[in-house]
């Protein structure tokens, strides 16, 4: 079984920075994807980044892309989200999520249905 623990969350104002970070414990494949996603109030999920394997390849919604940066470091764990200019429509909850998918395109990397265990999420809330 994987566990996936975000943490980093927070209430900031608006064109502030967090940095968010996915911590993936327990049984797991040495190389896996790590996707962030976001569900805001009233609101379905939706992709907001993600990383290959190696970190080489990254995704990025186009209202996040220019703002916000995923990185793992060296070890591959954990995997970050830096946010930074953070607009009110930030305002959600983030999840991490774990893929083990070798599938290419970048469907594999932005769809759900390619990742395999989530966590628990954390609350960002931009003030304006």
């Amino acid at each position: 079984q994987v566990q996936l623990s975000e943490s980093g969350g927070g209430l900031v104002q608006v064109g502030d920075s967090l940095r968010l970070s996915c911590e993936v414990s327990g049984r797991s494949f040495s190389e896996y994807r790590i996707g962030w996603f976001r569900q805001a109030p009233g609101k379905g999920r939706e992709f907001v980044a993600a990383t290959s394997r190696g970190g080489a390849y990254t995704y990025y919604a186009d209202s996040v892309k220019g703002r916000f940066t995923i990185s793992r470091d060296n070890a591959g764990n954990p995997v970050y989200l830096q946010m930074d200019r953070l607009e009110p429509e930030d305002t959600a909850v983030y999840f991490c999520a774990h893929s083990t998918a070798n599938a290419r395109g970048s469907n594999a990397y932005t769809l759900e249905r390619y990742y395999q265990y989530w966590g628990q999420g954390t609350q960002v809330t931009v003030s304006s």
